[in-house]
């Protein structure tokens, strides 16, 4: 969709939360339907789209190198956040998906997912790690290449220059779901976030290619902070007014007794049980 939107390229999209039919995206067109993100956008070029026309060899050279490094060092920290972490899975990502896919899909395809992610890790890691040595190697990797795309971009606008190519689509689709997915463990969306150039790359692209669909996020993202200030204010609001309202009381009361204006009246009989020094005392 990002490379489509670089070369403004008409297409109709049709959302769907059932990939039933096979792996998503799929592009149905009139020579054929293509469900590869290679072979769609190598459709896209047959079609004379192609940002990629006017480099150089060794730009092209350097998109094919970046694309190969995503794949080996921020790719499986994607998996292990989405499929592996259980505080991603358990409070984000298995609701967010079960919700999102129909019945009975919603039973299947979360486990599918997560046994690939652990098929792919099993395959990178030594099976005598347990979960967290594989998560700081994981992590380490990731965090690495953030950096290196940081310092690469810099102060540009795109990685090749002025205008947005394949590299730029390829980078925008790792770092878009990380910035953006409400992480309950957000350990690398942590680090994405300190590479403000990063930040701001990633932000540039959703607003000028989606435009629609940011307005929607941000719509939804204050109506989420809105609603978490209500729901965190109102406890806090009826505990400070309960304070308040007991400290007045106490204070009012204490002037009161030291100022003779309320007095407590002791009874007779109260009187004549008072032992004999502490009702001389009284008397006095």
């Amino acid at each position: 969709m990002v490379y489509a939107k670089f070369n403004n390229i008409p297409l109709k999209i049709n959302a769907t939360s059932n990939p039933f039919n096979g792996n998503l995206p799929i592009l149905k067109t009139n020579d054929g339907t293509f469900n590869e993100t290679k072979d769609i956008i190598e459709y896209f070029r047959g079609k004379n789209y192609n940002t990629e026309q006017n480099l150089s060899r060794k730009e092209c050279a350097k998109i094919m190198a970046y694309d190969t490094m995503l794949k080996e060092k921020l790719f499986p920290a994607l998996q292990f956040i989405w499929w592996i972490d259980e505080k991603n899975v358990n409070e984000l990502i298995r609701p967010w998906y079960c919700k999102t896919l129909p019945f009975p899909l919603n039973f299947y395809y979360p486990g599918k997912f997560e046994r690939q992610a652990r098929a792919m890790l099993e395959t990178l890691y030594p099976v005598e790690d347990n979960i967290s040595i594989i998560e700081n190697k994981v992590y380490s990797e990731a965090q690495k290449c953030l950096t290196l795309l940081s310092t690469s971009l810099g102060d540009s606008v795109y990685f090749l220059g002025e205008e947005p190519t394949l590299l730029d689509a390829i980078v925008y689709s790792y770092l878009a779901p990380l910035l953006k997915a409400p992480l309950p463990n957000p350990a690398l969306q942590n680090h994405l976030k300190a590479c403000t150039n990063l930040m701001s790359y990633t932000s540039r692209i959703s607003e000028r290619y989606f435009s629609n669909e940011c307005s929607e996020y941000k719509t939804k993202e204050s109506a989420q902070s809105i609603k978490k200030y209500a729901q965190n204010e109102f406890p806090n609001k009826r505990r400070n007014q309960f304070f308040a309202g007991f400290f007045a009381t106490l204070v009012m009361a204490t002037y009161a007794f030291s100022t003779g204006i309320l007095e407590v009246p002791v009874k007779k009989d109260e009187i004549a049980n008072v032992p004999v020094e502490d009702a001389l005392t009284y008397d006095e």
